[in-house]
């Protein structure tokens, strides 16, 4: 695991906390900031997948 895979990781944790937020407030704003960053922490993550596939 490297540093993509943990801020990765990271951002889809913020984004699905602000999604829930945003929903629980009715604020279609932070609901759709939370669904960019978990966007975000998936690009992180495929990031960090294929730099170790290219490593092995």
């Amino acid at each position: 695991m490297d540093k993509e895979h943990v801020k990765g990781a990271a951002k889809n944790v913020e984004g699905n906390t602000k999604e829930a937020i945003g929903k629980a407030t009715d604020n279609e704003k932070l609901q759709a900031e939370g669904k960019r960053d978990k966007a975000e922490g998936e690009v992180r993550k495929t990031a960090g997948d294929v730099k170790d596939a290219v490593k092995h």
